[in-house]
């Protein structure tokens, strides 16, 4: 299945993607990382991994149509048949993911549907949970709505602050990341409504 991924920031998820992919225990081809952000170190780890990068800065274009429609016409050329989104910072149209035919994946560092959007750990923590984590969910038209297809817990210490909270939950996103774009490939995912069921076994 050939992938590709969009990041605006250092990319730690897409290096553990690109760890597993070049360990051969991830079952994709990544054909192409794509940026908004000129300097995000995730294009420099696309290059040194030797996967095709190309950033799509929004100052040169007239407006989020044309500057996602690009976009798509680049996945298209691609073959692109997984999207998968490892910190990118630009919320995806409906419009866009409406054209993309074929799946959108996201990950986001919290239990959703609680603290969706930005800084979820410092919401996290301001709320007062005794239990953070991080969830994998296909990406629909609203913001971090979408159906739900692993979740991971991580304990909240009493004396964590926001990078330390954030450092552990990380860690466990490096892991399910790769799991889910496992179970998607080998077919184990079955999507209905809001509900997604994992077939580890059959």
């Amino acid at each position: 299945m050939k992938a590709a991924v969009l990041a605006s920031g250092r990319g730690s998820n897409l290096q553990s993607l690109i760890d597993e992919w070049q360990g051969g225990s991830l079952p994709v081809e990544l054909v192409g990382v794509g940026s908004d952000n000129i300097n995000a170190q995730a294009l420099v780890r696309a290059a040194k991994a030797g996967i095709p990068a190309r950033a799509f800065l929004r100052e040169n274009y007239s407006d989020k149509e044309s500057h996602e429609l690009d976009i798509l016409n680049w996945l298209e050329e691609l073959g692109v048949e997984l999207l998968i989104l490892a910190g990118y910072m630009r919320v995806l149209s409906p419009s866009f993911i409406r054209q993309a035919e074929y799946p959108v994946v996201n990950i986001h560092p919290s239990l959703l549907p609680a603290f969706p959007g930005l800084h979820a750990q410092k919401q996290a923590l301001e709320y007062g949970v005794k239990v953070a984590g991080c969830t994998v969910h296909f990406v629909d038209e609203g913001m971090d709505t979408g159906p739900i297809i692993l979740q991971q817990t991580v304990p909240v210490f009493d004396e964590d602050n926001v990078d330390t909270l954030s450092e552990r939950i990380l860690k466990v996103e490096h892991e399910i990341y790769p799991e889910a774009i496992r179970l998607i490939v080998f077919g184990k995912v079955k999507r209905e409504g809001r509900k997604v069921t994992i077939y580890r076994h059959s």
